[in-house]
């Protein structure tokens, strides 16, 4: 219908905006009830609508990075858990040459010695099987581990790879079947070294897993931080928004009298007539 066919009452016409005015503030604050969000698109705020997807976006990136770090942790860790291992290959065979020193009998030592090269051969299968999503740090000094800190890949560590078979270590089988002391005191010469070789080995994944459980300890809380950041720019205060729905409500109620207060007076003027 064009505006001026029907002609209102300069109070009515008051009356009647207002109460259009608080129709759209309570279906403001009733969205915002529904939804918790006090910004939902560009249109309820551009610069806190755009800053809250900034800080979502930046957390979204860190998430994904995680899944890298959490990767790289395993792949140290079943290296370094060989190596608990392999040391452990070592210190029996330390026993196995004590044993061998304290007889001269040459059966026993070569049956000692028998053992020994067995117990030598599982330094290699420890470090075959220590492969971790197709990587492998304890086969070559040329293998390298690169672990990025951020999403542009600023930060990073590099974790080099070691030899710890037993050709790497050294270590190799028993001379002469131990027929002599001299040739168990070599073996355990070379197992002395070989022990001190894995010890600085795993003190150095060590260090690395330490740092890499301290930046996934910083990521998870740069990530919860953005989240909140985020949260603060976008979300309704429920409470606030409850308020606001009764104190509409209300306001509503006595915008409708106060239209119907107008209504009635044209029509006490009408009467006259």
């Amino acid at each position: 219908m064009p505006i001026g066919d029907i002609s209102l009452s300069a109070s009515a016409r008051s009356n009647l905006l207002s109460l259009q005015s608080t129709e759209k503030l309570l279906g403001t604050t009733q969205g915002r009830l529904a939804s918790g969000n006090k910004v939902n698109s560009a249109l309820d705020g551009a610069t806190a609508f755009f800053a809250s997807q900034g800080f979502l976006n930046r957390a979204n990136d860190l998430s994904g990075l995680k899944d890298g770090l959490g990767t790289a942790l395993q792949t140290v860790k079943s290296a370094s858990d060989a190596i608990t291992s392999i040391t452990s290959v070592i210190t029996q065979l330390q026993g196995i040459t004590n044993s061998a020193l304290q007889t001269t009998d040459t059966t026993t030592r070569t049956t000692l010695a028998g053992q020994y090269n067995s117990l030598l051969s599982q330094i290699n299968g420890l470090v075959t099987d220590s492969v971790f999503n197709g990587t492998n740090l304890l086969t070559s000094t040329g293998i390298t581990l690169q672990v990025f800190f951020n999403a542009t890949n600023s930060t990073s560590l590099t974790i080099t790879g070691v030899n710890v078979n037993a050709t790497g270590l050294g270590v190799v089988t028993a001379a002469n079947d131990f027929a002599t002391s001299s040739d168990i005191q070599v073996a355990q010469s070379l197992l002395q070294t070989a022990l001190t070789t894995l010890r600085t080995n795993s003190s150095s994944f060590g260090n690395n897993t330490t740092v890499i459980n301290t930046r996934t300890a910083f990521t998870d809380n740069l990530i919860n931080t953005l989240q909140q950041a985020s949260d603060n720019l976008k979300l309704a205060d429920v409470n606030q928004e409850g308020a606001n729905l009764q104190a509409l409500q209300a306001r509503s109620s006595l915008g409708i009298v106060a239209l119907g207060i107008s209504g009635t007076q044209a029509q006490a003027i009408l009467r006259l007539f």
